[in-house]
């Protein structure tokens, strides 16, 4: 009876993971940034540039089918000599993100402008109204705030060093994780986070999007330590206690970033179906550590934020959290200047909830069933067809100098990724281009059925759910779920593959025997 739950369970996780994720693929692959020329949609098209690289890359391809001596090069520098050409593009792309951020670093307005002017104002009257208003940023602010007082800056330049610091940070914990669990799969990863680093401007963002990576892959990593490597088990309860550390300061850096935690503990509770009692002892030490370190640090953050004294914040302003349900049913399922206005001139806490509850009963009531899941398909693809993850589409990731340069580098560099820049269709196209190829590596591996492929699975399903029914609305809220992205495709890529080849009933030749296992 127990293992056919086990089994039950096990499939009903996979089945609706790819209800969710076969809805997001074909969002990905009939995306508008896929426009070639003149985008009718974006009204930002793409130029010569895009046409060179594909061409370039047809060229290759084709030079790469007629001609062994290419491909075999080709093979031995990207396959063969993998680890060595990963590491090495890896090390390129944190460079070209030094080079980036040095180069365009301009100020950004709404939430991230409001944090940064509270580290060197704290008396305005707006900042103080910001932050009682919206306080869930708070966690953030104190954050930023020791770190200045650390290394004595508080400059723009300075915080989006640290943005990429924390990018990549979660980048060598997403290594950890991955070489715990199958290390041949290293350089894999690296040419993935090289590809995604290399096409990611919101390093110059210093918000929760990107400063909670680093701890969302830092838990994930403690618990693949646990749950799977070799070292003894002190050593894993030291690394459950600081996963429950940092799950408790993910929280107030950004809630929802505790999500791929509550999909492990799902998956950890559905597998006690298919152990023995020796199993259940440890994993109910485990988790008895775990929740004590994770409760503990939930305490002593809160009881910091609820007690400092840095910003004066009228806490009874704080907007409610079925406030943002409320936004996720308006519109795209985005932020509602409307909604938000409401929350700041009702005083009373009670009215603010009556005025949310009121909107969501008349949303709902106006959708009817049928129009609510037409709403709710139109929103995850709005959630997550976007490549660029929500670039230039909103104030929080667009630079307030929005004119390039008409000369220089620099200029040529911002005309891909300021909003009146000629290339931005570039960049949009080429990023979306790696986004459906990075889906498709996680897409096509439908056979594999590990309990970390689950996790990770059930860890998106939850993201998925988590921004149908809160505010999303663009695909800016995926990057906290990216260390899981990442991860899953790097440990899918070889069965994907393998799966393409069968359904295209593609039998390329494997080349000399001693590559048949590499990577």
């Amino acid at each position: 009876m127990r293992e056919t739950l086990f089994k039950f369970n096990h499939r009903a996780i996979k089945i609706i993971f790819y209800i969710f994720f076969t809805a997001t693929f074909i969002f990905a692959l009939t995306s508008s940034n896929l426009i070639l020329g003149d985008n009718p949609i974006t009204k930002i098209g793409t130029t010569a540039f895009t046409t060179i690289v594909l061409l370039i890359f047809g060229a290759l391809f084709t030079i790469c089918y007629v001609n062994h001596s290419v491909r075999d090069f080709l093979l031995w520098l990207f396959v063969d000599r993998s680890w060595v050409t990963a590491t090495v593009c890896f090390v390129l792309a944190i460079l070209l993100q030094i080079g980036f951020v040095s180069l365009i670093h301009y100020g950004v307005h709404d939430d991230v402008g409001a944090v940064h002017a509270a580290l060197t104002n704290t008396k305005d009257v707006n900042i103080i109204g910001y932050f009682s208003v919206n306080p869930n940023n708070l966690g953030l602010l104190l954050l930023q705030h020791q770190i200045a007082l650390i290394f004595h800056h508080t400059s723009w330049l300075f915080f989006d060093f640290m943005t990429v610091f924390m990018v990549d940070l979660a980048a060598l914990f997403n290594l950890g994780s991955v070489f715990v669990i199958d290390k041949s799969k290293i350089p894999i990863l690296l040419y993935l986070q090289a590809m995604w680093m290399a096409l990611f401007p919101a390093i110059v963002v210093p918000y929760t999007d990107t400063w909670v990576l680093p701890f969302v892959a830092f838990y994930i990593l403690c618990y693949v330590i646990v749950a799977r490597s070799n070292m003894g088990k002190a050593l894993k309860l030291i690394f459950a206690i600081l996963g429950g550390l940092t799950v408790g300061a993910t929280y107030f850096i950004k809630p929802s970033g505790i999500v791929p935690m509550i999909a492990i503990i799902i998956i950890e509770l559905v597998s006690l179906l298919n152990k023995n009692k020796k199993h259940w002892i440890w994993l109910f030490l485990v988790t008895s550590i775990f929740a004590l370190s994770a409760g503990s640090s939930y305490y002593k953050i809160n009881h910091i934020i609820n007690n400092q004294t840095y910003i004066h914040v009228n806490t009874f302003r704080a907007k409610p959290m079925i406030h943002f349900i409320n936004m996720g049913l308006s519109k795209t399922g985005g932020y509602n200047a409307k909604d938000s206005y409401k929350m700041v001139i009702l005083i009373n806490k009670k009215d603010r909830i009556n005025y949310s509850v009121k909107s969501i009963k008349k949303r709902l009531h106006k959708m009817g069933f049928a129009g609510y899941i037409k709403f709710l398909i139109v929103k995850q693809k709005n959630n997550t067809s976007d490549g660029t993850f929500g670039w230039l589409r909103e104030g929080i990731s667009a630079p307030s100098k929005y004119t390039p340069d008409k000369h220089g580098f620099k200029g040529k560099l911002e005309n891909f990724v300021l909003l009146y820049g000629n290339n931005v269709g570039d960049f949009r196209f080429l990023t979306q281009i790696f986004w459906c190829i990075w889906l498709g590596l996680i897409f096509f591996a439908w056979k594999d059925d590990r309990k970390i492929t689950q996790i990770l699975r059930l860890s998106l399903v939850g993201g998925f759910i988590f921004l149908l029914i809160f505010e999303g609305g663009r695909s800016r809220y995926l990057i906290q779920f990216l260390p899981v992205f990442l991860i899953l495709a790097t440990l899918e890529w070889k069965t994907s593959i393998q799966q393409i080849r069968r359904l295209l009933k593609w039998n390329l030749n494997p080349g000399p025997k001693h590559r048949k296992n590499v990577l």
